[in-house]
């Protein structure tokens, strides 16, 4: 049996995103739970801000097409979002609303029907992004997808990294590694 294939990216398009590397780190935990694993930056994938009026006169824009059937190839998703007000930033909404868009006879959502997904959030504030964690949740039940039980956080992330890229703090790599074993279990 083929290993299970997670598709990881950071809610951030961003130079030097602490969530970039989160979601690097994030990858190699995947891996060594046994997955094979994508990772991707939302910035080679720009889309306009949703707009039926595009959507109806244009379709979906090719990155959004070739994303959403990233989405559709993988058996799961690990995203690791930065925290916006407490809210999920904006690149990463219009990803959703472009990518669950219907296309030919497909029903809404397709790409993410059924499809295990863990959330991990990064932030320099002393809670680590967590306030982000629940409407993340919540945003991706509405589109079809189930959330793994638990997530990760990584507090005072502009000085969690070490020079290689790794966890400076085992108590956050640790909750990654968690995460990303139960991920793989539930594919």
């Amino acid at each position: 049996m083929s290993a299970k294939k997670v598709l990881v990216f950071a809610g951030s398009a961003r130079k030097g995103s602490v969530n970039k590397k989160f979601a690097s780190v994030a990858a190699e935990a995947a891996k060594t739970a046994g997955a094979t694993v994508t990772l991707i930056d939302l910035a080679d994938f720009p889309a306009p801000v949703y707009d039926g009026d595009i959507e109806t006169s244009e379709g979906l824009p090719k990155p959004m097409q070739d994303l959403k059937a990233l989405i559709a190839a993988h058996d799961g998703m690990l995203i690791v979002t930065p925290e916006y007000n407490g809210c999920a930033p904006p690149l990463l909404v219009n990803t959703f609303a472009w990518t669950s868009r219907p296309e030919n006879d497909e029903i809404s959502c397709a790409a993410y029907a059924n499809k295990p997904v863990a959330i991990a959030a990064a932030s320099p504030g002393g809670l680590g992004g967590v306030r982000v964690i629940p409407r993340l949740r919540d945003a991706l039940a509405e589109l079809g997808a189930v959330a793994v039980p638990g997530f990760a956080t990584l507090p005072g992330a502009f000085q969690a990294f070490n020079d290689d890229g790794t966890l400076k703090d085992e108590k956050a790599a640790g909750m990654l590694k968690g995460l990303a074993e139960r991920l793989v279990a539930a594919l």
